[in-house]
Formats: structure tokens, C-alpha cells, sequence
């Protein structure tokens, strides 16, 4: 009996069988495959509806130039090439959607204006979930994803978000994989080291 309401073809493609690339074809990916993404990880809960998470599509040229300068070495030949890169960052500014996003409770806004550090870290909280979510969406369009985290923050926040409200949580290469994309599958934890009962 199969536990999962996913089907087996589906599993397979968000989890058992899905890797992180680290070579593309030069395919391009479509302003329609992004978008396809978006309309589906929007769904993602977040607490109180706050949806920090902001993605910056980086394409080639002087963009993706000035992203390479903060990537570590051992990622930047493989950002160089991809196909299309997105950055993720947490708006710590999300408060001033929340009017539209959790509109029952018309108080929520000024609960965060004057609290700085509590918006940072309920930005990067919430928009570190809806980062895992974008990733499952890449792989739900076919896709593969590379993230990677090896990067110098505050210099792609001061090159590509210079008013300071966004800050950059994760650097994702996106596109259909290269033959040999992958490393070899890592040991994943057993049930019983990960879940118990209280």
C-alpha cells in the first residue's frame, strides 16, 4: 500500500531520485518556467502569511559579472555557466505587505515597524522556508537546481541590494543537467536517528 498521496513518478522526481547539479547544458530557462515555479511555491506556508523571500534572476552578462566577483572558488566556474542563476534573500521590509498578506488582523504591520532585529529574523526564518520550497518547485518544473552557499553575503547584498532591506540567504544555479552533474548520493539518516516520540 503506498502511504504517500504523491505517485512513485512524482517522489522521484521532488526527492528520491532528484540531485543537486553542478553542471548545466547551455539550455536556457524561460521567463514561463520561472514563473510556473512561483505560481507554485507561493503556496508555501510561512508564519503569518509573511512571504519575505525575494528572488533576483541573474541571466548572463554584466549581471551574473558582478555576481561572480563574491562566490567562492569553488563555485564560481559552475555560476559562470549555468544557464540562469536566482538569488534569494529575506525582505526584512515585509511588514508592509502584511495589509495585503494577513489582512484579518490589521495590527500586524505596526507590531513589526519599530522591532529592526525581530523582522530580520523572522524574514530569514520564513524565507529560508519558501527557499526549500523554490527548490522543489525548480525540480517540479523538470529542473535541476545547485545551491550553494559558498559566497561572500554582504558583498552581493552591497552590489545588488544597496538600500539594505534585502539580504541574500542562498545563491541558486538553475537548468537542465549536464551529463555527470552529480556527486555521488550522500548517506541519508536512518528514521530511527531522526524521529521519536515525546
Amino acid at each position: 500500500m503506498n502511504t504517500l498521496a504523491l505517485s512513485p513518478d512524482a517522489q522521484a522526481l521532488l526527492f528520491t531520485e532528484a540531485r543537486t547539479a553542478n553542471a548545466f547544458t547551455d539550455e536556457p530557462v524561460s521567463d514561463e518556467q520561472v514563473a510556473a515555479i512561483y505560481e507554485l511555491i507561493k503556496f508555501g506556508p510561512t508564519a503569518m502569511n509573511t512571504q519575505p523571500l525575494r528572488i533576483v534572476l541573474v541571466r548572463q552578462g554584466e549581471g551574473r559579472e558582478r555576481l561572480l566577483k563574491h562566490m567562492s572558488d569553488g563555485n564560481r566556474d559552475k555560476t559562470a555557466t549555468a544557464p540562469l542563476v536566482a538569488i534569494l534573500a529575506a525582505d526584512t521590509d515585509f511588514h508592509e505587505h502584511l495589509p495585503t498578506t494577513f489582512p484579518h488582523f490589521p495590527g500586524a504591520r505596526d507590531m513589526f515597524a519599530g522591532d529592526a532585529a525581530g523582522r530580520e529574523q523572522m524574514a530569514r526564518f520564513n524565507a529560508t522556508l519558501q527557499a526549500g520550497y523554490f527548490l522543489v518547485g525548480v525540480r517540479a518544473a523538470g529542473l535541476a537546481a545547485g545551491p550553494m552557499t559558498g559566497f561572500d553575503a554582504d558583498g552581493i547584498d552591497q552590489e545588488f541590494f544597496a538600500d539594505g532591506t534585502l539580504k541574500t540567504l542562498i545563491v541558486v544555479n538553475l537548468g537542465r543537467p549536464a551529463e555527470n552533474a552529480w556527486f555521488d548520493r550522500l548517506p541519508r539518516l536512518a528514521l530511527d536517528e531522526v524521529v521519536r516520540e515525546a
